[in-house]
């Protein structure tokens, strides 16, 4: 009688003994659902396409108006003390958010200690920018480094 099973060779104390595939998924399945799948549920929720929304779309530019790339932006309303949102810029410079539909100001800023252009030029952030959305709209921005 032959076994059609493919076995893995599995080292247990300097001897090696197999352990059948099937045996091994039984054993590492629930380290999934207890470490991987939790993470997967941390993450944001998508946007539902169609519910309506306004964007907030920026570019940051260095001192020498050069699109400048992985900056961290955030963005809150004005009315709070915290930052809701959180992104960076991309290799234009630019970032979007979308934002609740409805009339609200919201505050952007570039958000690091210490960021160096290619010359190694020290940057530092410049002054917020405060943003007014009246409903469903696109608002462009422009956060410059100094």
């Amino acid at each position: 009688m032959t076994c059609n099973r493919r076995h893995i060779p599995v080292l247990f104390s300097s001897t090696v003994r197999t352990v059948s595939p099937t045996l091994l998924v039984l054993i590492l399945f629930p380290f999934y659902f207890a470490f991987v799948s939790p993470a997967f549920a941390r993450l944001e929720k998508p946007q539902d396409p169609q519910k309506p929304y306004a964007l907030i779309f920026g570019t940051v530019w260095g001192p020498d108006d050069r699109p400048v790339y992985g900056v961290p932006v955030k963005i809150r309303r004005a009315d709070q003390k915290k930052a809701k949102w959180q992104l960076q810029s991309d290799h234009r410079g630019e970032f979007a958010q979308r934002l609740p539909a409805g009339k609200a100001d919201y505050v952007v800023w570039a958000d690091f200690k210490e960021l160096k252009s290619l010359n190694g030029k020290k940057l530092k952030p410049g002054d917020p920018v405060l943003v007014h959305v009246e409903g469903e709209e696109r608002t462009d921005i422009g956060l410059h480094l100094k």
